[in-house]
Parts: structure tokens; sequence; C-alpha cells
């Protein structure tokens, strides 16, 4: 063929000169959103109302005042206690990924000037697999609320208990659920806040134990997966069903709040509680 009849290579030049990052594309009605768009609207896709995941550095920095938190106990990691086949290489490929140690991010912060303890669980490090770590931080959360007197307020986010910990998993169930009932017999406010995916062992544990449990919108909330309940019941279950509208309509959950109402309902809800402000700075 003739030079002159070749169709030239335009397409190829084009995304070698384009820069990468710019755009997301929505999982729900895959539309093109612009990156700065999408974190301007807190990760929520303008076109749909799609509610993208967040890290937990991020749901800390949408949700508590700026400047505020102070994170504790960030120095505990796993350690591999059954020496599991490539457990730590998993680990060490979770914490480049996500600049953390592990999947629970814990500490103490003010909403809206309202004094609380919060704990947030990363579905990005492992899944937000809950093992012997992530128990602990969230069961000690829970024990500085009740030293300090203040409220709790857990994100979930988590594909459920770690396996490569086995029973060390599981038996942080009883551990967190053993928390949190603490609270409740000292009256101190428990708000469980239930992010996408909420399924497992966090959902059998401390996520559907708070005083008032809300969830994003769509969230996929959950015990075992669909295929497995369709397989044990030999029917097929609803479209909706395990999500936090499903939840809400069988009473399994109080409210579902988007993302951009989220930060003034908690607000709401640490006001009817009577949770402390923070003491203001006296003038010098």
């Amino acid at each position: 063929m003739s030079p002159w009849l070749r169709k030239p290579k335009y397409a190829a030049l084009q995304r070698r000169e384009m820069p990468g990052g710019l755009w997301a594309k929505c999982p729900r009605c895959k539309n093109l959103i612009y990156q700065k768009e999408l974190e301007r609207n807190l990760q929520v896709c303008p076109k749909c109302g799609y509610h993208h995941r967040l890290s937990a550095t991020d749901r800390i920095a949408v949700t508590l005042d700026p400047g505020s938190f102070v994170e504790f106990d960030a120095g505990l990691t796993s350690v591999d206690p059954l020496g599991f086949t490539d457990y730590p290489e998993k680990l060490e490929e979770a914490r480049r990924r996500t600049g953390r140690a592990e999947a629970a991010f814990t500490g103490m912060g003010a909403l809206d000037g309202f004094r609380t303890i919060v704990a947030a669980l990363d579905f990005f490090f492992m899944g937000g697999s809950m093992g012997s770590v992530v128990g602990e931080k969230v069961a000690r959360a829970a024990e500085r609320a009740l030293e300090q007197r203040l409220p709790l307020i857990i994100f979930s986010a988590s594909g459920g208990a770690r396996m490569q910990e086995g029973a060390l998993s599981l038996m942080q169930l009883a551990k967190t659920s053993a928390a949190v009932a603490r609270l409740h017999a000292e009256r101190l406010p428990y708000i469980s806040v239930m992010c996408d995916p909420t399924t497992g062992g966090v959902t059998a544990s401390f996520a559907f134990l708070g005083d008032v449990i809300l969830a994003e919108p769509g969230a996929l909330i959950g015990f075992a997966g669909r295929r497995v309940i369709e397989q044990t019941i030999g029917r097929r279950l609803p479209e909706d069903f395990q999500t936090a509208e499903f939840c809400r309509e069988h009473g399994l959950i109080d409210m579902i709040v988007p993302r951009d109402q989220l930060r003034p309902q908690l607000s709401r809800l640490l006001r009817f509680f009577g949770a402390p402000r923070v003491a203001l700075e006296e003038p010098a």
C-alpha cells in the first residue's frame, strides 16, 4: 500500500500526551468524571450519586474539624501469628499502597466542636479485614471513650474477619462486641456508620451494635455473600438484597445519609446526646 493511503496513527500519540489520573469512570452510570470535580464532590458521582469508596484517612478528613484529629495506637502492627503463607508480603504491600500500618485508623477529634472518639476502617488495606490489631484498636477506642466519657463513632468498611489470622481473627468479634457493650452499660453514645462494604465478621459484631446506626446510600451490608445464601436456600434473592436501602426497609438500620449530609447529621446526634464541647482557649 502506498504511504499516502495509510491511516496516520494519531491515537497512539494522543494517549502518550494525555496526562494520567485526570478522569475517573463511575462504575454505576459509566460516565467519565473529571477527577478534581469528583474530589470536590466528596467522591460522589455528580451524575448518578454513586458513592465511591473513601480511605480511612479521607473519611476522617471530610468528617472532623480541620486539625482536630489526634491519632492513637498508630504503632500497633500485625505479626503473622500463624506463619500464614505470603501474609507478611500482603501486609507489606498494603502498607506500601495505603501508607498506613493497619486497616483501622483510630483517634480523638472534634466534629462541629463536639469532642468524640473516632475509628475508621480502611477497605483499601486488605479489604478492611479485621485481624487481631484491628480488633484491638477498635476495642481500645471504645475503652478510651469510656475513660474520657466521650461518644464513639465508628466508620465500618470491611470484608470481614482476616482469614490469615484464623481463630485469633474470629476472637475479635467477641472482644469488640464486649468493648462497645461497656459503653451501653455506662450510657455513653456509640454511633455506627456503615460504609461500602460492611460485611462478614464486622457486621456480626460491633457494626450492628450502635445506639444509632447510619449507612451511606447503596452501601453493601451483609454477612454471607449473595451466591452462598442463594445456594443454601435454593431460591433467588431480591435485587436490592444486602443494600443499605434493603436494611432500612427491614428495620436493621436507622437512617441512610448521603455523604454531604453525614457531617451535619452526626453533629445533630452529638448535640442530642450531650457530647462535651472542645474547650475554647482564653484570649491572651
